[in-house]
């Protein structure tokens, strides 16, 4: 029979228990619930001396929970869920008289493609909310989602599965870019030409733009890469005035045939396209606001928005 358990626990000791009971780490509990240390171990002292029992007991693979432990936390976390969500439904989100910021995490080609539409959104329905954009590299995504610090992401995310929902946008293809009368422009041996020019190459790891990178070295091509850059920024103003080839996601192709008149064409490798994906995690699921900016980003973005967006001829 379940164990009961003492009606005058602080609901942030649970919270404590949970945590270390998926980290197994007091460490790494304290890092993602944004406590200290101290403040973990005495939270696991009075647990203790609450429950009567240990808990935890330290091993070389980590903290390993007692039965009670293993017991007791599916319940708590499912009853933690179900207050937040609680409290979720009982809020209220205008976006007319909210000044909320909101942290969305995307890569620099992200933020090309997605903010000019997404602040001119903001601009109409909600004037005084705000925006931040984070690096999927720049924090431990999973773990900022989780607390969260970062309310969305965009992008494509494998490594987002458990405990996070996804909205699937848009599938993006892979071309190569260059300047205006390189010699892929024309090519009738496009792999060949491919194969023999030097390359500049986006290090974006951990995204569909570094698995994109595994793919080609995989083929058995060792492209001669003369530029290594970590974004997208400065890309096109490279190609614009040297002889480089870039693979790039065909939305980037598009604006810099936009702006920069670069040509560019399919990729002669047929590289698999990648999904383009909205990802939240599963305790915000119900919180209004997050739900507010989803549905914004999805009536934009997804089909058949995405469609009119990618709809300039190849060069």
């Amino acid at each position: 029979m379940p164990s009961p358990l003492p009606t005058s626990l602080d609901l942030n000791l649970l919270r404590v228990l949970v945590q270390i009971h998926r980290d197994r780490q007091v460490s790494l509990a304290a890092e993602h619930l944004g406590l200290s240390q101290p403040a973990v171990s005495g939270a696991l002292r009075r647990l203790r001396q609450a429950l009567g029992d240990r808990l935890f007991v330290p091993t070389a693979r980590g903290m390993q929970p007692t039965p009670l432990a293993d017991e007791l936390v599916p319940r708590l976390a499912a009853a933690l869920e179900a207050i937040g969500d609680t409290l979720a439904h009982g809020a209220r989100f205008d976006p007319a008289t909210s000044t909320r910021q909101f942290s969305v995490a995307m890569t620099d080609i992200g933020e090309f493609h997605f903010l000019p539409t997404l602040m001119e959104a903001l601009r109409a329905e909600a004037p005084g909310v705000a925006l931040a954009t984070v690096r999927h590299t720049a924090v431990n995504l999973r773990f900022a989602m989780e607390q969260g610090q970062v309310d969305l992401a965009l992008g494509h995310l494998p490594d987002l599965a458990t405990d996070f929902h996804q909205r699937p946008l848009f599938t993006q293809r892979y071309v190569c870019l260059f300047r205006q009368g390189h010699p892929l422009q024309g090519s009738e041996t496009p792999l060949e030409t491919y194969a023999r020019s030097e390359h500049a190459v986006v290090l974006s790891p951990g995204t569909g733009h570094g698995r994109v990178d595994e793919l080609i070295a995989r083929s058995g091509i060792e492209r001669r890469i003369r530029l290594r850059v970590p974004h997208f920024v400065a890309l096109a103003d490279v190609l614009e005035s040297s002889d480089l080839v870039a693979t790039v996601p065909e939305a980037f192709a598009l604006r810099s045939a936009r702006h920069f008149r670069l040509p560019h064409r399919p990729h002669p490798l047929q590289l698999p396209p990648i999904e383009i994906a909205l990802f939240w995690h599963t305790k915000v699921q119900a919180d209004p606001a997050n739900r507010w900016l989803r549905d914004c980003i999805v009536r934009r973005f997804g089909a058949p928005a995405a469609a009119r967006q990618l709809t300039l001829p190849e060069r």
